[in-house]
């Protein structure tokens, strides 16, 4: 039973990824009539699926698939910093919305 809990787990990795596929590929397909493909890929909101997504499968595969400790330990390494790196995306992103709206400072 538990094995089928991990591999679930990197199949919503691997859903994750697919779906980050999608929002770049919709993504891209509006921005022909507005803006260049490279700032709309740069302000993506389908890079935090696909790092988590990464991140999910990086987690688990090496472990499931019965590698040495030593890869195992790389491979949480690895997931580590791809959750660091999009904790880090949501931050960036809430701070430029933060700047982005009015200050709406009503006086009497």
């Amino acid at each position: 039973m538990l094995g089928f809990m991990d591999w679930s787990v990197v199949v919503m990795g691997c859903v994750l990824v697919l779906l980050s596929a999608g929002l770049f590929w919709w993504q891209r397909a509006r921005a022909k009539k507005r803006a260049s493909p490279g700032q709309v890929m740069r302000h993506s909101s389908a890079w935090p699926p696909l790092l988590m997504g990464f991140g999910m499968m990086i987690a688990k595969v090496p472990h499931l698939l019965g590698a040495s400790f030593t890869v195992v330990d790389i491979a949480d390494s690895v997931s580590l910093m791809l959750a660091v790196t999009v904790a880090l995306l949501f931050l960036l992103n809430a701070r430029r919305r933060a700047a982005a709206e009015p200050c709406d400072t009503e006086q009497d």
